[in-house]
């Protein structure tokens, strides 16, 4: 994947989410709310929920149980979150959003 799009709007860094190998894919994940994104290296059977979890993780989000949040990619919801990320329609450089299951007041 290209270094620049691994870096545009993202942290520093790629975090590392399973064993490196054949069909591995890197990923960013947004979280709107926070206005900031996390680019995340997965293993080829890495779940949704690993990646959700991880993806919190990495961000220091402890507000609020995982079920909380929803994944998107491609604008659609990931309703099986214990698929693999590739199964689930993630290619190399696939952006996903991760956001509130339910809509949070502004204040």
């Amino acid at each position: 994947m290209n270094a620049l799009i691994n870096a545009l709007r993202s942290r520093r860094g790629v975090v590392a989410l399973g064993a490196e190998g054949p069909g591995a894919i890197t990923v960013r994940v947004q979280i709107p709310e926070l206005w900031d994104a996390v680019t995340i290296r997965c293993a080829a059977g890495t779940s949704s929920l690993a990646l959700k979890q991880a993806t919190l993780d990495a961000f220091g989000e402890r507000h609020g149980r995982v079920e909380d949040y929803i994944l998107m990619l491609h604008g659609f919801e990931v309703l099986d979150e214990s698929v693999a990320v590739t199964v689930a329609g993630a290619r190399e450089g696939s952006t996903f959003l991760l956001t509130f299951r339910q809509r949070r007041p502004v204040r």
